[in-house]
């Protein structure tokens, strides 16, 4: 799954119908990330599958018996400091 368009809003100047796509792509990586983490937590009870229409979609691929690779893209310029922080931070969402 490419999740590419998560950067921030602010910066892009997306209006409309990206600005949209933008908005749905944060939440279902939003999603992802509390799916993953109840996932690993091994404690809940419930996993938020349904959350979004992405995590419906990987269901059969984040649980059971399966292994998972994210892979984070970063670049090295200041001008995306905090997306690359915030991605980095997503990445090792345990």
């Amino acid at each position: 799954v490419d999740l590419a368009g998560s950067e921030r809003q602010s910066k892009t100047g997306a209006t409309g119908d990206r600005l949209q796509e933008a908005n749905k792509i944060n939440l279902s990586l939003s999603a992802l990330g509390n799916v993953i983490s109840a996932l690993v937590d091994g404690k809940s009870k419930h996993i938020p599958y349904r959350d979004s229409k992405l995590t419906r979609l990987l269901q059969d691929s984040l649980g059971g018996n399966t292994k998972t690779v994210m892979i984070a893209n970063c670049g090295p310029a200041d001008y995306n400091y905090e997306e690359t922080l915030t991605t980095l931070r997503y990445a090792r969402t345990p």
